[in-house]
Formats: C-alpha cells, structure tokens, sequence
C-alpha cells in the first residue's frame, strides 16, 4: 500500500515532539498535538482509572500512582526500560490515532529519532523494541540528520553549505553528539562514553535544593517510598533551568531568581531557585558522571576534541549548526563561537530546537520516499531501450554533420597543396603528386585538427539533437519531484571524449577516401587529359624534345596501361604545360566537381562503418548512464 504521510516522532529523554509531512506535498511539515501541546514533558504515568498517560497530563493528573520520565536510553535488557518506552510509544500512538491527526495503518511511516553516536546494531536494537508498540512500518534514523535536514528545507542552509562540510552539535537532555556532514555525507565522531546531556544540570539543581531544604530527611524518605514525588520535583528543577537559561538578564541580579514549584502534600513544598551566581557555581561544580569535571569544562572539551579531530581530517566546516532544546544555553554558543572563530566557520543556533528534530524527522521519512522514486524513476528510464534508441535515431546526422567539414579540410590541406606544389613544378611526376597528396590526407585524417572537427561535430550533434530529445525523457520526472529540470540536463559542455566515435579515420575509410581522391584527381579531369593527350601523340614532339625520342620510342612497346603508369612515374611534364593545363581556375573547377563526390564517398564510408558507430552508441548510453547516475546523487538533495 502506498505511503501518504511520515511521521517525525522526537522521543527525547526530556522532552518529546511529533510532525506530519505528506508525501506528496512539498509543503513544510506540521506539528501534532498531544493534551492541546506540540512538545510534551517525555513522562509516562499510570492511572488505575484512566490507564496510561503521557506528558503534562502525566504529571497533572489526579490520582495517578506511577510515574516514569527521563527513559530514553540505549537498548537493554532491563525488562522495566523496555516496558515503558513501548508502552510511551503505543499510548502516544493511540492519542493520535483516536484525534485523528495521523491515517495509521500500512499508509503511515514512522521515523524516529536516536543520538548519532549510537552504533548501527543499537539502532537496530531500539528500531526491534519500538516496534513492540504495535507500529506496522517504523525506523529509527540519526537526530542529526534530522537537523541537518530540517535546516537545509527550511532554508538555512544555502546549497554551496549543503556540499561543504557542516558540523552538527546535537544537546540533548541525555546526550550530546558531534556529526560531521560532509558532501550530504554523514560522518558521527564518536567520543566514546558520551553523558554530556543537560539533564545533569537538572540534576545538579534538583540535589542543591534538597540539600538545602529544611525537611531534608524526611523528603528523602518520602522520595523513596514514592518515586513518583521525586520525579514531578526533577521536572520543577528542569523547568527551572529552562526558564532560567530563556531569560537570562532578569536573573543577573542577585535578588532575582527563576524559581521551579513543586507540592508534595499541604504542608512540605519543593522550591528550586536559581540566578546568575548560582547557575554558574552550578555549571561549574565537579560531577561525577563527567569524572569529576564540571559541564561547562567537559563541553569545551568536547568541542575542542571535535575541533582536533577535524584538523587530523584537513577539514574546517563551514558551518557549525546547533540543535537540540539545551542549545538554547548562550553560554554554549560563546563556547562554540571561540573554538570554531569566524570567518572561516559560521555559527548557526536552531531558533526552535525543542520542534527542530521532529519536523526534520518528519522531512527525512519524506525525502527518504520521495528519493528512493525518483533513483527508480530514472533507473527505470536507464534500464530501458530508450536511451539506445534515441541514440540510434540521430546518428545520421551526425554522419551528415562529418562529412561536409571533413571534405573541406581534405581538400584544402590534402588535394589542393598537392596540386599547387605540381603546378609549379616542385613534385616532379604525377606519381610524386599521387605520393604526396596520400601522405597529406592520410596525415590531416589522423592529425589534431580532424580530430578537432570531429570532436566540434560530435558536441554540436549531442547538444542539439540528443540533448533535447534526451530532456524530453528527463524533464517529466523532474517536474513529478518538483526539482529544477536543469538537475538530470546536460547544460553544461560536454567533454569530447563523451561522444566522441574515436573515428581518427578508421584505416578502411582512410585508405578507400584517400585512393577515391587520387582517383578523380589522378585518373579523372584536367590532370587526367594531360596523359591522354600524351597518350594519342598530340604532346609528342614538344615531349620528344625535352626528353628525346629514346622516351618515346620506349613507350611505343607498352601497351596502353603500361604507357599511362610509365608517364605517371617517369614524366617530368614541362611547367608552361602545367600552368597551361592547370590554371588556378581550373583548380577551382576541379574542386568544384570533386566536393560533392568526395562528400558522397565519405558518406558511404562512414556509413558503412557500422563497428565505429555500433562502438560510438555503446559508448554514449554507457557514458549517459554514469553521468545520469551521477546527476541523480546531486539532485536527490534538492528533492523536499
């Protein structure tokens, strides 16, 4: 069944968003709502009357005596952490089936996001557990490819960025990841052991506030025989955070304060507070999930490790994109800003990070559909006999377009040099002229400036016959995937090897059009009636007086053929029968009359020719076929 609609499903540790994007449209993805909110807090909760509930409602709700957040994790087998993200994921499922936002069933793509860090196995592990919650077609793919997508449709990324080298800083609540885009390529830089996520800035608070509480004790108790409590107090922490780090200038003051509430009975209130002092005690106390160093140091590291292993690579990005909701923290910008300076590296933060990776998310599945139609659009187009066909069909022309340009260059730089050294009298025979005229056109045929010719002709016959007939083919599946025509066209010069038929001429043509020229020159027109005059006698006395009679008397005892080949070879015709016989308009007559027999041989030659031709048509749908193929890798980027 075909897919109408992909799902951009962001299931974060902190926080989870969803977005729709249908297939077929290019417009940008929406987001969806759970509890009348496009991001919910990523909290589990159960209800002995109303089952389970997720989000604010989660958290909110009356009654509810089990309460799970922060979950998102790497596969385990721990049976509770497989249970509840299942579970997380079938009642969200079930909310946006039942308020009709998604179609559902075979028609709806999944597409949910991991840390880019996560080995391939991983993925594949957490792709197998998520499918427990009853989602028939479901994948998992890297939340920095989501933002790298999100950023690229949205237009943030110009297309010169887009093929450069982009590095991708992900924070996340659990995790932060470095992902180096290069030419559309993704390449995750792993550091090993990565915790660096801002939920141990919550964390940090959540402790600070405890510790400081004058109920201390018995709020640790109450924690530990309900959990529950512990966690809607986390959430007060985390919110503090939030508010704190969107409003940094109210809390410069040591007065002010962003301040979190959470109620555990009517007497015991948990208040979590924090200004600009404390935030950065907080940020920069040793933690013990970073070995003892604070956050803001193991971020700079961090940054800085990306920084050297770029460095070891040759590559300086272009761009340094930041995502992820913790990205909104400017002192991370600060950081990234000093350690990939401008000009060479931009910084470019997410303006909403909290939606970013589910509406790029949603992109992905959509561009993953659509491109994979487009690859068997074109495949499909290769495959057939289309391009073979289309080839076939003009090579007439092209043989057309060879053989005026060809006749001409013969002519000029073979016959008529030839001919011109014979009038006066610097090639002493007629079968010298024979010699020298083969020498000449065998060496224009196989010289640079035929092979020249050839290669203008071919060009010229690839972009004004193929081309358009090839774009004819082309274009509709341009225009299906909404994409500039111009992605699968050659508009730019070709290269002569492309289509060039390797004609440098082929030894039978050569030998066939040059023995065709010393033929007509030789054996026919004016130089012709020179050695039939000598022939009937009437050139015997100015002859016989040049080179005596013994000459003559020789050539009586041969027979006719015999005679003609002797003068041929022999005979040092005198220059004023020459220039008497061969005048410069003669010349020009005679080429007159041989232009259009020599394009007739040459037509018949190159036609005959079908191994170089047969060569020629293999070459250039092989070549298309490449270059097709190669187009298609650059223009699937542009497919939205």
């Amino acid at each position: 069944m075909e897919i109408l609609e992909t799902i951009g499903f962001d299931l974060g540790h902190g926080e989870t968003a969803v977005a729709k994007a249908i297939v077929e449209s290019i417009e940008p993805p929406e987001m969806l709502e759970i509890n009348n909110k496009k991001n919910q807090i990523t909290a589990l909760g159960w209800h002995p009357k109303l089952g389970y509930l997720v989000g604010e409602q989660a958290l909110i709700q009356a009654g509810v005596t089990q309460l799970t957040i922060s979950f998102k994790q790497k596969p385990n087998n721990d049976s509770k952490y497989r249970e509840t993200i299942s579970t997380f994921l079938a009642t969200y499922y079930r909310l946006l089936k039942e308020s009709r936002q998604i179609e559902a069933g075979e028609t709806t793509y999944f597409y949910i996001g991991c840390p880019s860090g996560w080995s391939v196995s991983e993925r594949e592990e957490y792709q197998k557990l998520l499918r427990e919650a009853g989602i028939a077609k479901l994948n998992v793919v890297p939340e920095s490819r989501a933002a790298f997508m999100q950023a690229k449709e949205a237009g943030k990324l110009e297309y010169e960025k887009l093929l450069s080298s982009v590095l991708i800083v992900d924070i996340g609540s659990s995790t932060t990841d470095f992902t180096l885009v290069k030419s559309l390529q993704e390449i995750p830089m792993d550091f090993g052991s990565n915790t660096l996520g801002a939920s141990l800035i919550d964390k940090a608070i959540f402790e600070r506030t405890l510790a400081k509480h004058e109920q201390s004790e018995l709020l640790k108790k109450v924690f530990n025989e309900y959990p529950h409590h512990q966690a809607r107090c986390e959430l007060a922490c985390r919110k503090t955070k939030e508010d704190y780090f969107s409003n940094e200038q109210l809390y410069s003051d040591s007065q002010s304060f962003a301040r979190g509430f959470e109620s555990i009975n009517e007497q015991i209130y948990f208040i979590p507070q924090v200004n600009k002092s404390m935030m950065e005690e907080i940020l920069n106390q040793p933690l013990p999930e970073l070995r003892l160093h604070s956050w803001i140091q193991s971020f700079g590291d961090s940054v800085s490790e990306a920084k050297e292993k770029l460095e070891k690579l040759g590559i300086v990005p272009q761009l340094v994109l930041m995502t992820g909701g913790a990205s909104r923290m400017k002192f991370t910008h600060q950081i990234c800003q000093e350690i990939f300076p401008e000009p060479e590296t931009l910084l470019r933060p997410d303006p909403e990070p909290e939606r970013c990776i589910a509406l790029g998310l949603a992109r992905v599945g959509r561009w993953d559909l659509r491109a994979a139609a487009f690859k068997q659009e074109v495949n499909k187009l290769l495959d057939s006999q289309k391009l073979k066909k289309l080839i076939e069909r003009h090579i007439p022309k092209l043989i057309e377009l060879l053989i005026k340009p060809l006749a001409d260059g013969l002519l000029e730089n073979a016959v008529r040099p030839g001919v011109k050294d014979w009038q006066k009298n610097q090639i002493r025979t007629l079968a010298d002229l024979e010699t020298s005229m083969k020498s000449r056109a065998e060496q224009w045929l196989q010289g640079d400036r035929a092979q020249q010719i050839i290669n203008n002709q071919c060009i010229s016959w690839f972009n004004n016959e193929i081309q358009p007939d090839l774009a004819a083919e082309t274009d509709p599946i341009c225009r299906k995937f909404q994409i500039p025509r111009s992605s699968l066209r050659f508009e730019d010069s070709i290269e002569p090897a492309f289509v060039n038929p390797e004609l440098k001429i082929g030894d039978a043509i050569l030998a066939d059009t040059v023995a065709f020229i010393i033929n007509v020159v030789i054996g026919g027109g004016t130089l012709a009636s020179i050695i039939t005059l000598i022939l009937t006698g009437h050139l015997v006395w100015p002859i016989a007086l040049v080179y005596g009679a013994s000459v003559m008397a020789a050539g009586m005892e041969l027979n006719r053929q015999s005679v003609q080949e002797a003068i041929k070879t022999n005979l040092d015709i005198p220059s004023w029968i020459r220039f008497s016989f061969l005048s410069d308009k003669k010349v020009n007559d005679m080429f007159s009359q041989l232009k259009p027999e020599l394009e007739k041989v040459l037509q018949q030659q190159l036609a005959a020719n079908q191994e170089a031709f047969d060569k020629l048509i293999n070459q250039i749908e092989q070549g298309l076929q490449k270059v097709l193929s190669t187009k298609v890798q650059e223009a699937i980027i542009l497919i939205q």
